[in-house]
């Protein structure tokens, strides 16, 4: 992982992570409404234990990787869990060790609120991402199911 670095969000990032998150919307064939981009921001920086984070990576001071993170709690547990909603990295970055560096930050940040359960999800012909989950996560089994 010579040559990463990951750091929190600040805001000037801007422009960067609306780059990065918009290829990442488009890999999922989805645009949202700019009061969508607007609000995530903004959310990203607003103090509160259940508000959204985030990670950038630079590989070479490029801006080529982000994720966004969420603690909330669980009925199976004294401490809250920790979701990985999104991640994503630049096409010409892949393979060169940005989403598991990503995924480790956030591993390391929700262990020092004592969090263990980081987990997230991807859609079953991401083939990509998962090559890269299943070797630095278990995958536990689980279908996903939303109500429309």
């Amino acid at each position: 992982m010579t040559g990463i670095i990951i750091r929190p969000l600040e805001q000037s990032d801007h422009a960067e992570w609306r780059r990065l998150w918009t290829d990442y919307l488009a890999f999922y064939e989805t645009v949202l409404p700019e009061e969508v981009y607007a609000k995530t921001w903004e959310r990203l920086f607003t103090p509160g234990e259940f508000e959204p984070n985030g990670f950038i990576a630079l590989l070479d001071g490029k801006a080529v990787g982000l994720t966004l993170y969420l603690y909330h709690r669980s009925g199976w547990s004294l401490v809250n869990n920790c979701y990985l909603q999104d991640l994503f990295s630049d096409p010409a970055a892949r393979g060169k060790g940005v989403g598991a560096a990503l995924i480790e930050a956030v591993r390391q940040e929700a262990a020092k609120g004592g969090v263990t359960n980081v987990y997230w999800m991807t859609h079953e012909t991401n083939a990509t991402a998962r090559r890269l989950y299943d070797h630095v996560a278990r995958r536990t089994g689980f279908i996903e199911y939303d109500l429309l």
